[in-house]
C-alpha cells in the first residue's frame, strides 16, 4: 500500500510528491523549499531512495540539487529536458526572480516503458511530452494513480505549449495515451488538486 503526500512548495505552489512505502519513499518533483520536504521525510521516518523530475522546468527542481547532496541519492529525468535543467539559473531569475543553485547532474536518464520500484510496486514510466520534449509520466497499477506533471490538470486544464520547445500535436498524443487508462486513475498534477481520468473526460467532452 503505498501513501501520497503532496506538499505544495515555491513561489509557483508546485505538486511535490513523496511517494511512500514502507521505510522508504520516492521524492517527485521537489520545485523548492529543501527544508520543508526534509522535514516532512523526518516525520513520516522514511528515507528517500531516489528523485524524480516529470519535465525540466525550474519550478519542478530547484530543490533537487540540495536534497541529493543531503540524502546522497539518485536524480532522475528524460534526457530530452536536459536543456530546461541547464537553464534552472536563468529561468529562475527570470521567471521568478530568485537565485538558484547549479542543476543536480542527472544520474539515470528515464524513457518509455522503464519501472521504478518502491515497497516492491512497480511505478512504470510513460514519456508525455508535449508540455515539454521530455515530460513523463509514472503509473502505479496496483495503487491506480499516476504522476503526469504539468500534462493535465483537475478542471480539465491542460499544459501549455506556447513554449518554443513545445508540441501541442504532442501533447494531444499524449493526452490520449492518459485516457486509455481505467477511469478511476488518481492523477496527482503539477499543480493544483488531485482528479481521475473518468473527471478529466467529461471536462472535455
Amino acid at each position: 500500500m503505498l501513501k501520497i503526500r503532496r506538499l505544495p512548495v515555491g513561489q509557483l505552489q508546485t505538486n511535490c510528491y513523496l511517494v511512500i512505502g514502507g521505510e522508504e519513499a520516492l521524492i517527485i518533483d521537489p520545485g523548492d523549499d529543501a527544508d520543508y520536504i526534509m522535514r516532512i521525510l523526518q516525520d513520516e521516518e522514511v528515507k528517500p531512495t531516489k528523485i524524480i523530475a516529470t519535465h525540466g522546468h525550474y519550478d519542478h527542481i530547484l530543490a533537487a540539487g540540495e536534497l541529493k547532496l543531503a540524502y546522497q541519492i539518485p536524480f532522475l529525468m528524460h534526457n530530452k529536458d536536459e536543456f530546461l535543467l541547464k537553464r534552472m539559473g536563468s529561468s529562475a531569475a527570470h521567471f521568478s526572480k530568485i537565485s538558484a543553485d547549479p542543476p543536480p547532474k542527472i544520474d539515470k536518464y528515464l524513457k518509455e516503458e522503464d519501472t521504478l520500484v518502491i515497497s516492491h510496486q512497480p511505478l512504470f514510466i510513460s514519456a508525455t511530452p508535449g508540455h515539454t520534449p521530455g515530460s513523463i509520466s509514472l503509473y502505479s497499477k496496483e495503487a491506480s494513480v499516476i504522476f503526469v506533471g504539468d500534462v493535465i490538470f483537475a478542471g480539465g486544464g491542460v499544459g501549455r505549449t506556447d513554449f518554443a520547445y513545445s508540441s501541442l500535436s504532442d501533447l494531444k498524443k499524449s493526452i490520449k495515451k492518459l485516457l486509455k487508462l481505467p477511469p478511476n486513475t488518481i492523477v496527482y498534477s503539477g499543480h493544483g488538486d488531485e482528479t481521475t481520468i473518468g473527471n478529466w473526460r467529461n471536462f472535455n467532452r
